[in-house]
């Protein structure tokens, strides 16, 4: 799909979906992944060579995706559902019991391959992930997602060690850099200094864009795609607003991993406009 608009309007429609979600559950993180809607939707409905219906865990021939980040299932649950990797009625289930959608991703759930939450373990999955498919002869990619605050885990920098040194040229790995973690701004709680320079000086491809920006999410992807075999693993800095689309959320940590009342979900609905239908 090419379209910048219906690009816009799948995304606006999971920002209602993440707020609808978590406001049932009383339970979740929509800070992260009211930032991470247009990211996601532009990955799996126009970047990725993936379907529902091609969708294997061991991922031979297709393009794979890990969620670094588990805390922001949210916003993957309803890019899947919306993507038709399942009933958009499950959505409403989030986080209850019985649930395949639970608060972080488990392989329950078409379209993940692994449970993920334990912040730092992705890229390392992801790794091996891309190795395996340059081993099979498999030209396909592998993307994962990272919060800006995981990259204070150690394991992500040693992965990021053995992707350069192990020329894994086929991985895209994505940082949301919102600048906000549980506990505050990131700078604050652990500073990651000069981040562009740091991937850079650890032998990766470096590009940063706006990640609220659905034709800039694009062209980033498609720069990517264009730096993907060359002996180097490619990262996408992208910056975002934590909360974006429901003003009152934008912008604060406050909002990492708290559901609103009644009263907020309704003023948070108000400003996203319903565009394929809710759930």
């Amino acid at each position: 799909m090419n379209d910048v608009k219906q690009l816009q309007n799948i995304a606006a429609q999971v920002r209602r979906d993440i707020i609808r979600m978590i406001f049932a559950s009383q339970s979740g993180h929509p800070g992260g992944s009211l930032g991470c809607a247009d990211f996601m939707t532009v990955l799996y409905f126009n970047a990725m060579n993936a379907s529902p219906q091609t969708f294997t865990s061991e991922g031979k021939n297709q393009d794979m995706f890990f969620l670094s980040n588990g805390h922001v299932a949210p916003v993957w649950y309803s890019v899947l559902a919306r993507a038709e990797y399942f009933d958009v009625k499950e959505l409403g289930t989030l986080r209850k019991l019985h649930s395949k959608l639970q608060g972080h991703p488990t392989s329950y759930v078409k379209g993940v391959r692994i449970a993920s939450g334990s912040l730092g373990q992705g890229l390392s999955v992801a790794c091996g992930a891309a190795l395996a498919k340059k081993m099979n002869s498999d030209p396909n990619l592998v993307f994962t997602l990272h919060g800006d605050g995981e990259l204070q885990e150690g394991q992500i920098w040693e992965a990021a060690m053995f992707a350069a040194a192990k020329k894994i040229d086929n991985l895209v790995a994505t940082v949301d850099y919102n600048g906000q973690q549980i506990d505050g701004a990131v700078d604050n709680v652990l500073s990651l200094g000069d981040l562009p320079a740091k991937f850079a000086a650890f032998g990766w491809q470096v590009i940063q864009l706006n990640g609220n920006d659905i034709k800039e999410l694009m062209d980033g992807f498609a720069r990517a795609k264009s730096l993907t075999g060359k002996g180097k693993p490619i990262v996408i800095l992208m910056k975002t607003e934590m909360g974006q689309g429901v003003d009152f959320m934008m912008g604060t940590h406050k909002w990492h991993g708290k559901a609103p009342d009644a009263e907020q979900t309704e003023q948070a609905l108000s400003q996203l406009p319903e565009t394929l239908g809710d759930y």
